[in-house]
C-alpha cells in the first residue's frame, strides 16, 4: 500500500502544482496589466521593477484563494487518467478498495488543508501588507475612501471616535483625529495630529492641535492648545488600524478574532468580520471536500480523449464553489444570518454532493 499511496500522492502533487502555477501565471498577468497604469506616477517614480515586485507579493493571496480549486482539478485529472489508462483497475485488484482509496485521498486532502491554512493565515497577510507598504512609498501612503478608517473605543466614563486617514510608507498613521465624548454623548475635546506612531499601551501623536470644550454653567468655553507631542492611552493596536484599512479577507484568523472582540466591546457591528472569520476557519477544510468530489471520477469509463470534458467539468465545479462561497457571505451579511452558518453552508452543500456521488457511483455501482 505504501507504493500505491506514493504513486497517487506524487501524481496528484504534480498535477495540483501544475494547475496552481497555471492559474497564478494568469492572475500575475492580469494584476501586472492593472499595475501598468500606475507606472511613472506618484511622489516618487513608480518603476516597472517595483510594479513587478508588488504583483509578485500579491501571489500568495491568489494562491490561498485558488488552492481548493487547484486541488479539485488536479485530483480529477489524475483520477480520470488512471481510469482511462486502466491503471486504477489494476490498483483495485491490488487491494485499493473504495474506503481505502477514500482514506488515502482524505489524508492527502488534510495535507492540502494545512498548506491552505498556513498560506492564508501567515504568508498571504504578510506579503499583502508588504505589497501595500511598498506601493505606499510611491503613492504617498495607504488609505481607503476619502475619509480613511473610523474606529471606536470606550474607556471609563468616556468614549472616543477615532479617524485615521491612512498609513504612511514607514508605518505611521496619517492625519489622525480623536473625538472625545462624555457619558452623556457630549463632545468634550477634539485632538488632531498630522502624524502618530504606535507605542506600548497607546499612541504618540506629533504636532498636536487640541481643542477642549469646557462647560461653565450654561456657557461653553473653548480652549485650544498646541503640543509638540502627546501620548494617548488606548487599546487600539496597529493590527486593528491595519484591519480597518485593509480588506478583512487579507487578515489572519487571530487578527480577525481580536478585532471582532474589540468591536463587540465597543458596541459596534461585527457581522462582516465574523463571517470572514468563519470563512477563514472553513475555507481550508474545503480541500477535503474537493478530493472526495474527485474520487468518483476514478470509477468512470472513458473513451479516448474524453478526459478533457471531465476536467472541464471539474473547473466549473471549482468556480461554482468559489462563487457560492462569496455569494453566501454577502447574503449572510445582508440578511444578518449566523456568521458560522453563512460561511459553512457552501462547504456543507458540496460535502453532501461529494458523499452522494461517492455512495452512488462508487459503492452502489
Amino acid at each position: 500500500m505504501k507504493t500505491i499511496r506514493r504513486l497517487i500522492y506524487v501524481e496528484v502533487l504534480y498535477a495540483v502544482t501544475f494547475v496552481s502555477v497555471g492559474f497564478l501565471a494568469l492572475f500575475f498577468f492580469f494584476d501586472f496589466v492593472d499595475e501598468l497604469g500606475s507606472v511613472g506616477r506618484g511622489m516618487q517614480p513608480y518603476q516597472l521593477t517595483q510594479a513587478l515586485l508588488v504583483v509578485a507579493l500579491r501571489m500568495p493571496s491568489h494562491l490561498y484563494e485558488l488552492l481548493p480549486i487547484a486541488v479539485l482539478i488536479g485530483t480529477i485529472f489524475v483520477m480520470a487518467r488512471f481510469a482511462q489508462s486502466s491503471e486504477y483497475t489494476i490498483l483495485r485488484t491490488s487491494g485499493l478498495g473504495p474506503w481505502r482509496a477514500l482514506r488515502t485521498l482524505l489524508l492527502l486532502g488534510l495535507g492540502f488543508t494545512v498548506l491552505t491554512f498556513a498560506v492564508g493565515d501567515y504568508l498571504a497577510p504578510l506579503s499583502d501588507r508588504t505589497a501595500q507598504l511598498l506601493k505606499a512609498q510611491f503613492n504617498g501612503g495607504v488609505s481607503i475612501g476619502s475619509t480613511g478608517a473610523w474606529l471606536k473605543e470606550r474607556q471609563r466614563y468616556l468614549s472616543y471616535n477615532v479617524n485615521v486617514y491612512g498609513l504612511t510608507a514607514d508605518g505611521q498613521m496619517d492625519r489622525v483625529r480623536i473625538f472625545e465624548a462624555d457619558s452623556r454623548g457630549f463632545l468634550v475635546s477634539l485632538t488632531q495630529a498630522p502624524r502618530a506612531t504606535f507605542t506600548d499601551g497607546g499612541w504618540l501623536l506629533k504636532d498636536v492641535d487640541r481643542t477642549e470644550f469646557l462647560s461653565e454653567g450654561e456657557r461653553t468655553k473653548v480652549e485650544r492648545v498646541k503640543l509638540p507631542t502627546m501620548r494617548w492611552p488606548t487599546e487600539i493596536t496597529q493590527e486593528m488600524v491595519s484591519v480597518a484599512l485593509l480588506k478583512p479577507e487579507r487578515m489572519s484568523t487571530i487578527d480577525l478574532f481580536q478585532y471582532i472582540r474589540h468591536l463587540a466591546a465597543n458596541a459596534q457591528t461585527s457581522q462582516r468580520y465574523e463571517i470572514e472569520f468563519w470563512r477563514k476557519v472553513f475555507y481550508p477544510l474545503s480541500c477535503l471536500v474537493m478530493v472526495v468530489l474527485a474520487l468518483p471520477f476514478a470509477y468512470l469509463h472513458f473513451r479516448s480523449g474524453g478526459i478533457t470534458s471531465y476536467v472541464f467539468g471539474g473547473v466549473l465545479i471549482g468556480i461554482s464553489f468559489f462563487l457560492l462561497n462569496n455569494v453566501f457571505g454577502y447574503i449572510g451579511n445582508m440578511q444578518n444570518w449566523q456568521p458560522w452558518l453563512a460561511a459553512g453552508i457552501p462547504g456543507v452543500l458540496y460535502s453532501i454532493v461529494a458523499l452522494a456521488a461517492f455512495g452512488w457511483l462508487v459503492l452502489r455501482r
